[in-house]
C-alpha cells in the first residue's frame, strides 16, 4: 500500500514538472480534477511515456484508470530487469497489454517458460518484434502458438533458444511472413537447410539473418535464402563450416543490396568466392544506380569478416576490397576484417595505402 501511495506522489510530481498540472486543480475547460480517476485516460498515456517499464508494472496495480490506460496506451516493454520470476510477470501483465508491438524478454538465465508464451500469442496480435534471446527453457510449443498468434512480427530474436527444431521453425515462417530480421545465433537444432528452405520460400520480405554458429547449415540452404530473399542486407555466418564457395556465389548473384556478410571461421571458401564477389559490383552497376534512384543510401558490400578463412589468396582479396571502397583495413575503420590470415596482411584499402604514401613522402626530421 506505500508503495502505491509513493507511486502516487512521483505521478504528481512529474505532472506538476511536465505538464503544470497539481492534484485537485483545474485542467484546460473549466474540468476540475480532485482524484486520480478523474483524470482523462489520454493524460495518463502521457505521463506513462515518461516512467520506466519497472514503473509501468508497479502503475497496472494502482487503479482501474491506471490500468485502462496502460491496457492501451503501452506498446513497448522490456522486462529483461526481472532477474526471478520473469515467467509470473509476463503471465500477469501481458493480457493488460493488448496494444504491445515490441516485447523484450532477453534473460541472463532461462526463465520463461511455454505458458508465457502462449499468452503473448493470446493476447498480443499487433506484436512487431519479440526478443527471446536465451530461452533455453522454452520448446517447439512456443513457436507453435506464436506461429497463430503473432502473424505481424518483423524482428525476432531466438538466439541460444537450444529447445526449437527445425520443423517447428519452419512451421513459423508460413505464418509469419512478414519477417525481416531474424536472429538464429547458437540455434543448432534450429536452423537447418530444411529450415532455411521454408524461410526462403516464406520470408521473402527478409533483411538480416545471423545464423552464427549453426553448424547444421549447408550450402543447398544458404542458396535457397539467397534465391528467395533478394532484400537480404545482412548474413552472419560466421562458424558455419559447412558452406563452400557455392554459397558466397548465389548471394553475389541474387542478393543486390548485401552489405554486411560474416564468413568468419567458414575454412572452405577460397578466391573463388572473392572473385564472384568483386564481379558481381561490376555486372550490377546498372541495378546499383537504379537502386540507388530508389532511395537505398549506399549499394555493396560494407562489412566483411573472412577472419580464419585460410584459404584466401592477397589478389583475390584486395580485388574484392578495391571493388567495394567501403570496406576498409585502416586503424579506426575496420571493415574488412582478416585476422586469422597471416598471408593477407599485404592487403589495404584505398584510404589506408594513401594514408602510407603520405607519411613516406614527409620530410625526415633532422
Amino acid at each position: 500500500m506505500k508503495e502505491i501511495e509513493n507511486l502516487e506522489l512521483y505521478f504528481e510530481n512529474l505532472m506538476v514538472e511536465n505538464i503544470g498540472y497539481k492534484s485537485g486543480g483545474e485542467m484546460g475547460g473549466g474540468v476540475i480534477i480532485s482524484e486520480w480517476k478523474d483524470i482523462p485516460v489520454e493524460l495518463l498515456v502521457r505521463i506513462l511515456s515518461l516512467l520506466d517499464d519497472q514503473t509501468v508494472i508497479v502503475a497496472s496495480g494502482v487503479c482501474h484508470g491506471w490500468r485502462d490506460a496502460i491496457s492501451w496506451g503501452i506498446n513497448r516493454l522490456c522486462l529483461s530487469w526481472c532477474k526471478k520470476n520473469m515467467n509470473d510477470l509476463v503471465l500477469s501483465i501481458v493480457p493488460k497489454l493488448p496494444k504491445l508491438q515490441v516485447l523484450v524478454l532477453r534473460q541472463d538465465t532461462p526463465q520463461l517458460q511455454d505458458d508465457a508464451i502462449e499468452t503473448i500469442a493470446s493476447y498480443c496480435h499487433d506484436l512487431q518484434e519479440l526478443d527471446l534471446s536465451k530461452s533455453f527453457r522454452l520448446t517447439d510449443r512456443s513457436l507453435y502458438v506464436l506461429a497463430r498468434g503473432c502473424q505481424n512480427l518483423i524482428k525476432l530474436n531466438i538466439s541460444g533458444c537450444s529447445g526449437f527444431s527445425d520443423t517447428a521453425l519452419a512451421y513459423l515462417s508460413g505464418f509469419c511472413r512478414k519477417l525481416k530480421i531474424l536472429n538464429l545465433c547458437g540455434c543448432v537444432k534450429t536452423a537447418s537447410d530444411r529450415a532455411l528452405k521454408a524461410i526462403g520460400y516464406n520470408c521473402l520480405q527478409l533483411q538480416s539473418l545471423n545464423l552464427g554458429w549453426c553448424d547444421r547449415v549447408g550450402d543447398e540452404g544458404i542458396k535457397s535464402l539467397a534465391y528467395g530473399c533478394p532484400d537480404l542486407r545482412a548474413l552472419d555466418l560466421c562458424g558455419c563450416v559447412l558452406i563452400t564457395d557455392e554459397s558466397v556465389i548465389a548471394l553475389a548473384n541474387h542478393c543486390l543490396h548485401l552489405r554486411s556478410l560474416g564468413l568468419y571461421y567458414c575454412r572452405n571458401i577460397t578466391d573463388r568466392a572473392m572473385y564472384s564477389l568483386a564481379q558481381s559490383r561490376a555486372k550490377k552497376k546498372h541495378e546499383v544506380w537504379e537502386s540507388v534512384k530508389k532511395g537505398y543510401k549506399e549499394e555493396g558490400l560494407t562489412n566483411l569478416n573472412i577472419s580464419q578463412c585460410t584459404a584466401l589468396t592477397p589478389p583475390a582479396v584486395q580485388l574484392l576490397c578495391d571493388s567495394f571502397p567501403a570496406l576498409h583495413t585502416c586503424s579506426g575503420r575496420h571493415s574488412l576484417i582478416i585476422s586469422g590470415c597471416l598471408n593477407l596482411t599485404s592487403v589495404h584499402c584505398a584510404c589506408a595505402v594513401q594514408a602510407h604514401r603520405a607519411a613516406s613522402s614527409l620530410p625526415l626530421a633532422h
